[in-house]
């Protein structure tokens, strides 16, 4: 992870000074990630004393963030066409408007500043911190904190610590290249951060239907491309059967990448009639990235994902042979 630059700060600190009101986005679907972020970046508004809201267009799925979604809202407050001039519009944890999802309201035309380390973030301009070298965007966001605020409270390092401990997937992720983010956590826990309290959130309070879900997932699951891939679906009949709440896919991607051989995860669920999500994840040298990035989806080289119109029976075979020029 590379260390953000004084120029970098002083831009955004910039972008701060010059503007009103904020809104501060992420990407639909959140995770711990993407909710610490706009939440970290939330605290620095905070201290400005200037107003500012929070948009996600959800579900909060994750049991981990649910008690977050009465921070958000899914609708753009309205605003005159001064207000708007006048309104700087923060995005973090994706850099494209398309992820953002469903919102009502117009999000085009506002002075946009974007945070993100998702290796396909493709941005034009200076008002951007972006280094796909960055485990989580909370920990971009926590560089910025602590340059413009300082030392987090217990509470503000929580939230934080929740963002890292998230996308490092509590630090199993993590490489040899990886001693700043641990000094990083290191100044959170100092600060009051409590570990286990994160790991029992992060981990428990899963309902019953999804270990009943995964249990399906596990019948279902096939190797293919000499075994190195593993692929599994789920149906609307499942989703309309278990629910959309707390689903766990985490726990299939970590189980079939323990498997003996097997290099990479693909996970179909058919979310409309025409539509489908894709949830691609590989151990070390496949980049799942450059796969997701041909359904018009995106993300890191270990763990990606992506949105695309088709059913089951025709995604999933495309996506195979994309995963065998890989593999």
């Amino acid at each position: 992870m590379e260390i953000i630059s004084q120029e970098k700060i002083q831009r955004f600190k910039n972008f701060i000074d010059s503007h009103k009101s904020f809104i501060i986005a992420g990407h639909k679907e959140p995770d711990g990630d993407c909710i610490s972020s706009c939440m970290g970046l939330s605290f620095i508004i905070e201290k400005t004393g200037k107003p500012f809201v929070m948009i996600n267009a959800g579900p909060f799925k994750r049991s981990e963030i649910r008690s977050f979604g009465s921070h958000f809202t899914s609708q753009l407050p309205f605003m005159t066409q001064t207000e708007r001039d006048e309104c700087g519009f923060i995005m973090t944890d994706c850099s494209e408007i398309s992820r953002i999802g469903e919102i009502d309201g117009d999000l085009k035309g506002f002075d946009t500043f974007i945070i993100d380390h998702h290796k396909t973030a493709s941005v034009q301009g200076d008002d951007n911190i972006i280094d796909p070298s960055a485990p989580a965007a909370a920990c971009l966001v926590l560089q910025l904190f602590e340059a413009l605020n300082g030392k987090p409270s217990p509470k503000q390092a929580e939230m934080i610590f929740l963002g890292i401990a998230t996308d490092t997937g509590y630090f199993r992720f993590l490489t040899e290249n990886s001693a700043q983010v641990f000094n990083q956590t290191a100044s959170l826990v100092e600060a009051g951060a409590n570990p286990k309290k994160i790991y029992q959130e992060i981990t428990g309070g899963k309902p019953w239907n999804t270990r009943k879900l995964l249990g399906i997932m596990l019948e279902r699951a096939e190797r293919q491309c000499n075994g190195k891939l593993v692929t599994a679906f789920e149906t609307m009949e499942d989703t309309k059967k278990f629910g959309q709440d707390g689903r766990d896919s985490d726990s299939f991607y970590s189980l079939m990448l323990a498997v003996e051989g097997v290099e990479a995860v693909l996970f179909v669920r058919q979310d409309t009639e025409y539509t489908c999500t894709l949830g691609l994840r590989s151990n070390t040298t496949c980049d799942v990235s450059k796969i997701a990035a041909k359904f018009g989806g995106g993300g890191h080289k270990n763990a990606s994902g992506a949105s695309c119109e088709g059913k089951i029976e025709t995604i999933l075979p495309l996506a195979v042979k994309e995963f065998a020029k890989f593999l």
